[in-house]
């Protein structure tokens, strides 16, 4: 059977949907636009009924008559790191359950390459944007301001954020640990750590905390972005060439602590007993390694939702009743140190 000719078949319209379910054309145009505001049971008959019919909704058009393209552009450094998953699927979530459509944009660590991606981004005239950390070129937040885009930002904190904020103090994460540390009487400390801006300000409070403390010690290497398992296991085989001792290895990421604690077995060294190991996020296998991985939890899932509920809100002319939102961190303990 020969192929039809596509200028002779006939596209599936907004009224083909409306007369297979039953409804009106205004409904169904409602259940597609703005699917908060209709049943359920009315959203699904529209479903399906456009699942039938091949219908593909014309969210520009609908864009151009509410003046709102339905579009929320989401900023992450990367989309291999295992860090950002949970977040990104969070906010993709509550979006949609709000009739938005997410548009994931990676840029990588360098501020220039996301203010570039992000002038592209513009271009397609998005309803609002998400951005990672609170650290952006001069020109990136002078675009962002002069033309008044909802904002928010995540996994940062400060009292003066573009516009809205959600996320956690990096420092005060570093300073915790640094605390735990000195509780524990781990002094000689490695670190394998990542070179990022935020895994940088941990390690500064880590490093406040220890500095000028009598017998302590401590020494490290970096490990890339995103962060490995073999970097992990890289890192301990380099924090040990030297023939050095250490109290605990305390990782920027649970990925790392686990490659540190597979290379720390391989080498016959029992952990805890002979070296801790601390990570860093609480990711989905910290507490099911052998041993468990003692680390840091950040609420991922928490500051999706909430980053598009303030977003979805302001949009829609609903304001924050606060701006800034602090998730703040918990000190998870387990059995790796």
């Amino acid at each position: 059977m020969e192929n039809p000719d596509p200028a002779t078949v006939k596209t599936p319209t907004l009224e083909d949907v409306a007369r297979v379910a039953g409804l009106s054309p205004m409904t169904v145009s409602r259940a597609i636009n703005k699917p908060q505001v209709v049943r359920p049971a009315t959203v699904a008959r529209v479903m399906e009924a456009i699942q039938i019919t091949g219908y593909i909704p014309n969210m520009l058009a609908g864009g151009l008559a509410s003046k709102r393209s339905r579009l929320i552009a989401v900023v992450i450094p990367q989309i291999n790191n295992s860090m950002f998953v949970d977040t990104v699927q969070a906010i993709s979530d509550r979006l949609a359950g709000r009739g938005y459509h997410m548009l994931l944009c990676v840029t990588g660590y360098s501020p220039d390459s996301e203010a570039s991606i992000v002038a592209t981004i513009l271009s397609r005239r998005p309803d609002g944007m998400i951005l990672t950390g609170i650290h952006h070129s001069p020109e990136l937040r002078k675009t962002i301001l002069n033309i008044g885009l909802p904002v928010v930002e995540i996994w940062d904190l400060t009292p003066t954020p573009l516009d809205m904020l959600v996320g956690f103090s990096h420092e005060k994460v570093g300073t915790q640990l640094g605390h735990y540390c000195l509780q524990q009487g781990y002094l000689n400390l490695g670190l394998v750590w990542a070179g990022d801006r935020r895994a940088r300000q941990r390690r500064k409070g880590l490093s406040d905390v220890m500095q000028g403390l009598p017998g302590s010690r401590i020494r490290g290497v970096n490990a890339p972005v995103p962060t490995s398992l073999d970097a992990g296991r890289q890192g301990l085989h380099q924090l040990l060439a030297q023939g050095d001792k250490f109290d605990a290895i305390i990782c920027s990421s649970d990925t790392l602590a686990q490659g540190v604690i597979m290379e720390a077995e391989a080498r016959g060294l029992s952990v805890p007993d002979q070296l801790a190991v601390i990570g860093f996020g609480d990711l989905a296998f910290a507490a099911a390694n052998r041993p468990a991985i003692t680390t840091v939890a950040i609420d991922r899932v928490k500051m999706g939702e909430d980053a598009a509920m303030l977003l979805a809100n302001k949009i829609e002319g609903v304001m924050p009743a606060e701006a800034v939102v602090d998730l703040g961190f918990t000190m998870v303990v387990r059995d790796s140190g």
